[in-house]
């Protein structure tokens, strides 16, 4: 069944519940479709009277905010070793070269990783965590997520819900249409993510295979 009509069947409540956790989760280091739940959610708000869409967007900072308030702290305490740990049980999301990827991302960026993370599927899943395990200072780290959260669950809910308003009519007469960018935008995405990961993995297996200059 789909996501928007599986929502649709269940009391405002449940929905604004489901889509907290489902978000909540995925920012702790689950790798749930979080954005999918929420983008369906928001598209039933402005065809469904009963969900209502401000309450909605509430719910899903709240869970982005405090998921990766948890993640932060689970990194913080497990360390590389829960890297790893997760590496070996999700390795199609927590492989090598999705780690290098992320770590060399809050290198260069810092706190800047954590907010615009938020917006990226890869670091959305690792920000939490990566940041707890790096030891970013944490009133940093809780300013970027604080922000990066409402703006991104809010924004996208908002932007969504007028979307809905306004083009419903359209969408649902051109729905192949965003079907098809839908598709094009999301293999896009998976080649960019894919050559990345495959250079990252090929450039640690190198620095292995360097040999360590000896000591005198």
């Amino acid at each position: 069944m789909h996501v928007q009509e599986w929502l649709d069947t269940v009391p405002a409540a449940a929905v604004y519940a489901v889509v907290g956790l489902v978000i909540g989760l995925e920012s702790l280091g689950i790798p749930l479709p979080g954005e999918i739940v929420l983008v369906s959610a928001a598209l039933l708000s402005s065809q469904h009277a009963g969900v209502n869409p401000v309450i909605l967007g509430a719910c899903a900072s709240l869970g982005a905010i405090v998921g990766d308030s948890i993640g932060y702290a689970i990194g913080r305490k497990g360390g590389r070793p829960l890297l790893a740990w997760l590496g070996r049980k999700f390795p199609r999301h927590f492989g090598e070269g999705h780690v290098a990827t992320a770590e060399r991302s809050f290198e260069k960026w810092g706190m800047w990783a954590v907010f615009f993370g938020r917006f990226i599927a890869l670091l959305r899943i690792f920000a939490g965590p990566l940041a707890g395990v790096l030891r970013m200072p944490y009133w940093k780290f809780l300013i970027a997520n604080v922000l990066g959260g409402i703006l991104w669950a809010g924004g996208t809910t908002a932007v969504i819900y007028y979307v809905g308003v306004v083009a419903e009519s359209w969408l649902k007469r051109f729905s192949w249409l965003g079907l098809v960018a839908a598709v094009l935008i999301g293999l896009t995405s998976m080649l960019v993510l894919k050559r990345k990961t495959k250079k990252a993995t090929a450039h640690s297996e190198q620095a292995e295979k360097e040999p360590v200059p000896a000591v005198d």
